[in-house]
């Protein structure tokens, strides 16, 4: 893949708070940071405000979003930023990788031609190098035959191969920031292996740093170096991957650690929840 960006970008976010409505909100005083190339994983169940948070970065939350706080990428300011300006980050300087591919690819277009959109938008809208480009990145994430993917509909493609055209769209520009929100939740393990596995190299090739957001633990264990884990809208705990998941100090991260542990109980054990250690920290 041709560099284009830079090698990585340093996000900044600060009492980030965020509302819908006159709802109470659902994200309180979020601090974040993420600096070039670092691959930081955010876990937290459903409701925690993971997606929520990415949406935030990327502009991407409904109009009727109150959003308070900072969020600087490269020290740029994106908060209050208008949809045109925020519009000439996406899919260039930012891009994101959504769970569901069949919501995020349109089905009336192939997936060349999506892929090629992105790219003819911030970089060249001659028609040739925007192939070109294509290719390049369908085989960048891991298709050997590029021209018959790039050439084909979502409903001819498996959910494997639609989750790599995502992957290749949010891609294609070689962003600085790459955000993931569930992007291998959908799919079985033995594709969600090779997906993995072409984004870890991917993403070394572009350089980008990586938000990477999911339930599943061995997976944020095996993509990020770095671990905030959200609890209610708030961090509880933040570090390393190693001592998140080893070393927990946080009673809701401890029980999420042990309920992805299963396999280490004896038979006949009662199944841990997140619940008995919250109580056993009272």
């Amino acid at each position: 893949m041709t560099a284009t960006n830079g090698p990585g970008a340093t996000l900044a976010v600060r009492d980030l708070s965020i509302a819908f409505g006159r709802l109470k909100p659902v994200v309180r005083g979020l601090d974040l940071d993420l600096a070039p190339g670092q691959r930081l994983g955010i876990i937290g169940e459903s409701g925690s405000g993971k997606t929520v948070t990415a949406l935030a970065i990327m502009g991407l939350l409904p109009e009727n979003a109150r959003v308070s706080g900072s969020i600087r990428l490269d020290g740029r300011e994106l908060v209050g930023l208008s949809d045109r300006a925020l519009s000439r980050l996406r899919g260039d300087q930012m891009g994101m990788i959504f769970q569901e591919p069949m919501t995020a690819l349109d089905p009336t277009m192939t997936a060349g031609r999506q892929v090629a959109e992105v790219f003819r938008l911030h970089r060249d809208r001659d028609a040739g190098r925007a192939r070109a480009a294509v290719l390049e990145v369908l085989g960048a994430v891991g298709f050997d035959d590029p021209e018959r993917v790039a050439d084909s509909y979502p409903h001819q493609l498996s959910g494997g191969q639609r989750q790599r055209v995502v992957t290749a769209m949010a891609l294609v520009n070689r962003p600085d920031l790459v955000i993931c929100d569930e992007p291998t939740t959908a799919l079985d393990v033995t594709v969600q292996a090779t997906v993995l596995r072409v984004l870890d190299e991917v993403l070394d090739a572009v350089g980008a740093s990586c938000l990477f957001i999911s339930h599943d633990l061995a997976v944020v264990s095996q993509i990020c170096s770095d671990v905030v884990v959200m609890l209610d809208g708030e961090v509880v705990e933040r570090g390393t991957a190693d001592q998140v998941f080893n070393e927990p100090r946080h009673p809701y991260a401890a029980g999420l650690v042990a309920t992805a542990r299963l396999d280490l109980l004896e038979p006949g054990t009662r199944l841990p929840t997140v619940a008995d250690h919250v109580r056993r920290d009272r």
